[in-house]
Parts: C-alpha cells; sequence; structure tokens
C-alpha cells in the first residue's frame, strides 16, 4: 500500500496538525506501508519521506496564526508530488485549509481520507466563511475522520456526513525514553504559543505566588512574549523554541506539566506526551483535554482562567509524592491507550476501505 499524507502547515515548525501527520507516517511506515508526507517546509525536509512544496509565510488560520503556502505554485508542485509517487490514497489533514490539501482535494482524483482537527471559536469562523466551497469540495472525501467529539460536532454542524473519530497518537517511546533534563529543584513546564487562548499569563499570576522553591520552565514564543516577560515574574526560565529531542527531554525532567488553555482545543494531545513521559498534568478543565483527563484520576483540572485554583493546583502536587505518584501512574496507563502505533493499524483499515469504495 502506498499512502500520500497531506498538510497545510509548515512541517519545519512545531505545530500540532505537523507533529500528528509526521508521527503517522513514521509509525505507518514500521508497520510496512510506503508512506511519503507532502506539504510546506521552511529549509530542507525535516525528515527522510518529507516531499517539500515550498515555504511558508505566517497566516491567520482557524482563530490563530500558521506557517502557510497558498501560493499557485505550491499547489502545482503538490500535485505533481502526488502523480510521482502515485499512491494508492491521499489522507488529507485539514482538507479545507488553503494550500496543498485543498489543491490535493479538488485536483486529485484518487480516494481520499479527510481528517478534521479543528474545533475552537475561531474554526467556527473559518466554516462559515467557506461553507458553500466547502460543502461542494467535501463530496471529494471518500471517508471522513475526526480527532475529537468536538471536532466531529463542529464538522458535522457545517457540512454534514458521517465522520469516524480517530483520536490523535501519541510517539510514546520518544517520551519515556528521553533523558531528563537535570534540575536540583522542582520544574514546572509551559509548553505553546504565547497568545491569549493559551493561558501562560493565567500561569504567570499563579506562579508569581508560588511560596517554595521551584523553576518553570516556558517553551516557545508568539505575539505576548515581550509583555508576559516584562512581568520579570521570579524563578521562570523562557526557553524560547527548542527542537523535539529537547522537548522530550524537558518534559521527562519537570515535576509538573501545566496547560492552562482557555479553550479552542480539539484534542489534548500534549497532555498525552506529558503523561508518556511521567509527567504529573495541571491542566484547564475545558472539554478538549476532556478526550484524554479525567480530574484526579490522571490529572488535576482547574477552572479555565482562575489563578488561584491553577496555583493550589500546582501546590497539591508540589506538596505530595504521593499524589503525584498516582497521577504519573494512571497517567502513563492512560497515554498508552493513544499510541501512534495502534493509531497507524486504524488508518490502514480506514484506508484500505477508502480504496475499496473508489
Amino acid at each position: 500500500m502506498r499512502i500520500a499524507i497531506l498538510c497545510p502547515y509548515s512541517l519545519s515548525v512545531p505545530g500540532g496538525v505537523q507533529g500528528q501527520v509526521l508521527g503517522l507516517a513514521r509509525a505507518l511506515r514500521e508497520i510496512g506501508v510506503d508512506t511519503r508526507v507532502i506539504g510546506p517546509t521552511d529549509g530542507p525536509p525535516p525528515e527522510p519521506g518529507v516531499i517539500s512544496v515550498g515555504p511558508t509565510v505566517r497566516m491567520e488560520a482557524n482563530g490563530s496564526v500558521a506557517p502557510m503556502n497558498v501560493g499557485a505554485v505550491a499547489s502545482e508542485r503538490t500535485l505533481e508530488a502526488i502523480r510521482t509517487f502515485d499512491p494508492d490514497a491521499l489522507h488529507l489533514h485539514e482538507p479545507f485549509v488553503p494550500g496543498p490539501t485543498a489543491a490535493a482535494l479538488v485536483g486529485s482524483t484518487l480516494p481520499k481520507v479527510g481528517t478534521f482537527h479543528a474545533a475552537s471559536e475561531g474554526e467556527h469562523a473559518m466554516y462559515r466563511r467557506f461553507r458553500k466551497v466547502a460543502l461542494r469540495a467535501s463530496r471529494e472525501l471518500t471517508i471522513r475522520t475526526a480527532v475529537s467529539v468536538d471536532a466531529k460536532a463542529l464538522a458535522e454542524q457545517f457540512l454534514g456526513g458521517t465522520f469516524v473519530v480517530l483520536p490523535n497518537g501519541v510517539d510514546i517511546a520518544k517520551f519515556s525514553d528521553a533523558t531528563p533534563t537535570a534540575t536540583d529543584r522542582p520544574a514546572v513546564i509551559f509548553i505553546g504559543r504565547h497568545e491569549p487562548r493559551k493561558g501562560l499569563g493565567c500561569l504567570l499570576d499563579a506562579w508569581s505566588e508560588i511560596d517554595r522553591d521551584g523553576v518553570l520552565w516556558v517553551v516557545g514564543d508568539g505575539p505576548q512574549t515581550a509583555e508576559l516577560k516584562a512581568r520579570n515574574v521570579a524563578n521562570v526560565e523562557w526557553l524560547g523554541r527548542i527542537t523535539d529531542e529537547q522537548l522530550a527531554s524537558r518534559l521527562k525532567g519537570a515535576t509538573i506539566f501545566c496547560a492552562p488553555s482557555t479553550g479552542q482545543e480539539s484534542f489534548g494531545v500534549v497532555l498525552l506526551e506529558a503523561m508518556a513521559a511521567g509527567t504529573a498534568v495541571v491542566a484547564s478543565d475545558i472539554s478538549g483535554y476532556g478526550n484524554v483527563a479525567t480530574n484526579r484520576d490522571n490529572a488535576l483540572l482547574t477552572p479555565a482562567g482562575d489563578a488561584a485554583s491553577l496555583r493550589g493546583a500546582l501546590r497539591e502536587i508540589l506538596d505530595s509524592d504521593a499524589l503525584r505518584e498516582h497521577l504519573v501512574r494512571q497517567g502513563v496507563a492512560r497515554a498508552s491507550e493513544f499510541s501512534l502505533s495502534r493509531l497507524a493499524e486504524r488508518f490502514v483499515s480506514v484506508y484500505e476501505s477508502a480504496i475499496s469504495l473508489g
């Protein structure tokens, strides 16, 4: 079987969709599926099996800012890459986002599996704006999947039809076998774009009144970085963008992973990565994270935007080895349910169905 997976966002830039695309491709190859990833890159392809269709610029998409290439040249390169590789089927992630996936959706006659990630208020606006076009184009999809119940509900609301929920996957070994970053004090780690919906400001408010020794590692950057740094909260290390290997090492070395998002999260894959690393999780009690986390079982969940509750949850774990060990144990078990190897096997069945349907 030969499968081409298409991504609308730069495969050189860390991101939820990009991570799923690359991880699934690796898992498929491990079980004997000849797989290529087609999409934009900024610089050389990040790993073997990636076909670049050109560089990106940052554009507004799905209520945020994403590195995309919506030019005609990239679309032509996409279709040429498909013709050259000659796959049995296409797997389009976010098939209606302008760029390579949309070009393949309307420009190829091959069987197509479409995976929908969107589940936020900003993404509602995208569907409303392009609803008529999307309704027509959606007929080109042989099978539709969604990464969560929330993503399924949003897509069904605007497109109708039938969707299969196939949750995102995690490369368990990448995080469980990582070498932990050495630290001589408890570490809390935040990972994400520095924008209001990610809740870093709330975490800094909570951290500023944590009355005990510790360090907050902040990974990522964004439009709020300068403003948030200017608060000069003590015991914070601003790490910026780091490699995937460094990220796994930091997650493995941290005491707590904190995800204080205010909403607009379709699936908590980063929570699963922390769980796989054996790190306790504190997160906002929002629907997207509810796909993977259960309060006081495998995570502590707090009301979004509530700095006092967030501070209390962090303190509770830092003060109780028994609680931390319980959350870690349950988290490791939960993460194992979402391994990329399991996801790859499920997608093989989906691809076979799409090919048989033509």
